[in-house]
């Protein structure tokens, strides 16, 4: 086999691997809470430490490869991604696996940056089209399959295999890396830029522990008003330094392209909402309605395979239909499919979502194909690297953040209706302990030894019905964030804003 078929194979291993972890990792995180003591906003943070690392790391790690090579980063990323699998599945602790899943994301960002490049010095012509296609489609299938495969594996081994069975395949792949590959350099690769890194890094951890921060005290807590204060002036500070500096990693000026705008409104709200849904529908199902870990991969392989139908079909329209037309009424269905999965009540059985997961999932699978090109087709081919990280990197903050104000929301929404539904009963003085259970992973609230068998049926109708009324509030929330950004994207992404290519370079696009 020549070595370009090496490549990749290598690449869409790792590429599989990566973005397999960002949503494998859910149907298990009731488990996790279980088996290692962790709080709900440690639950949150095994999500966004992953997600962080993810979006600050991507467009630095663009530049060094592009200065020391690709195949060794991509090799470098691939040992760092096999020592956090592996220390992940070895946490004795809620914070040693926060600290490994974000060793993760910063190999996960590694590959991620070095992909794309390493593919297209590879592949000339018609292979070249070929690779792409294969690697778009590994893409989808890893993110569609993380349910299930995470259900599977949590139900038929543990919590830690998820983590685990990633060592022997990123051996595997490291060897085929290193054997196989070609090394490639960019001729003049731009200059670091640690300062926009920095400032980049710092402020999105200060809002998203700020937000998680406010959800597990109150709004009024000096450390999350602090930290949200902090977060958002170097946030500030990072656009600033991106307008003074010769070679920024984040080019303001692309803010000029409304297509390009579009393309990240379109990029965060994708996964700001159906995507950060998805831990709380499996905390729902998990710790309310009572299902495995494998039960809930199965029923949200309903949603997936919605994605993959829908993702075959756009990307056979995408040649022939504006990515207008794709993008803006897909997050248009998914935020409807997110409304028809709200209206749950103590009584709704997990059927109640099907309808929700059909249109969304039909939604995503609409939006996803076409938007990689969209934020890379409205730029020069020599810009077409940090258009793509900026894109990534946008999808990856739209997840973090979601998921910690999304928690902040909920845990306001269930302290609310829980007081309300327990106000008159026996149980009013037992509230406070039962909302701790709650969030911590008991949907039962078991551990209220305290409080008598008889009661035990008005604590369950209250907590069931409290955190159906939390949901319903989360869906409607996620619902009008994909809904806007079907809007904006029907009205920024325009066809004359895409730069003319050679009919050479179009299979890169």
């Amino acid at each position: 086999m020549e070595k370009k078929w090496w490549t990749l194979l290598a690449v869409c291993v790792g590429t599989f691997m990566l973005l397999l972890d960002v949503t494998i990792v859910v149907v298990a995180l009731p488990d996790i809470q279980r088996a290692l003591n962790a709080g709900f906003s440690d639950v949150q943070w095994v999500v966004d430490a992953y997600a962080l690392a993810l979006a600050s790391c991507l467009l630095t790690t663009g530049v060094l490869a592009d200065r020391y090579g690709r195949r060794r980063l991509f090799g470098i990323g691939l040992v760092i991604f096999t020592l956090g699998s592996l220390l992940c599945g070895l946490a004795q602790s809620s914070l040693m696996l926060i600290v490994s899943r974000a060793g993760q994301g910063v190999g996960g960002a590694i590959m991620f940056a070095t992909s794309l490049a390493l593919l297209g010095q590879s592949f000339r012509g018609r292979d070249r089209g070929v690779a792409f296609g294969v690697w778009g489609a590994i893409t989808g299938v890893a993110v569609s399959l993380g349910p299930i495969l995470g259900g599977v594996i949590t139900t038929g081994i543990s919590w830690r295999g998820i983590f685990l069975v990633n060592v022997p395949v990123g051996v595997l792949a490291l060897a085929a890396t290193l054997w196989k590959v070609e090394e490639s350099r960019a001729p003049h690769p731009g200059r670091l830029d640690l300062v926009g890194f920095a400032l980049l890094t710092l402020g999105l951890v200060g809002l998203v522990y700020g937000l998680i921060r406010a959800g597990e005290t109150s709004w009024s807590d000096t450390v999350a008003i602090t930290a949200l204060v902090v977060g958002g002036v170097l946030l500030v500070a990072f656009i600033f330094a991106e307008r003074a500096i010769a070679d920024p990693m984040f080019d303001l000026g692309l803010f000029r392209k409304p297509t390009f705008v579009g393309g990240l409104c379109a990029a965060f709200a994708m996964n700001g909402s159906l995507f950060a849904m998805f831990l709380y529908l499996v905390l729902y199902l998990q710790n309310v309605l009572g299902f495995s870990a494998l039960g809930t991969g199965t029923r949200l392989l309903i949603s997936s395979a919605s994605m993959l139908v829908a993702a075959t079909v756009a990307g056979r329209l995408s040649e022939r239909i504006s990515a207008r037309w794709l993008i803006g009424p897909g997050l248009l269905a998914v935020g409807v499919g997110l409304l028809l999965m709200s209206g749950l009540n103590k009584d709704s059985s997990w059927t109640h979502l099907i309808p929700g997961f059909i249109v969304s999932g039909l939604g995503a699978g609409f939006v996803n194909p076409p938007l990689a090109s969209t934020a890379i087709g409205v730029v020069e081919p020599e810009r077409a690297g940090m258009a793509s990280g900026i894109n990534s990197t946008f999808r990856q903050v739209g997840l973090a953040t979601s998921i910690a104000a999304l928690g902040s929301i909920f845990t306001s929404s269930l302290r609310n209706e829980l007081t309300s539904a327990l106000a008159k009963t026996p149980l009013a003085p037992h509230t406070n302990q039962i909302i701790d259970a709650v969030r911590q992973g008991q949907g039962s609230g078991a551990s209220t030894s305290s409080i008598p068998a008889s009661q035990q049926p008005v604590l369950q109708a209250a907590i069931r019905s409290s955190f159906t009324g939390a949901m319903n509030d989360l869906l409607v929330v996620t619902a009008v964030l994909a809904l806007a950004g079907g809007v904006v994207s029907l009205l920024l992404i325009r066809n004359k804003d895409f730069a003319d290519r050679q009919p050479a370079e179009a299979p890169a696009a």
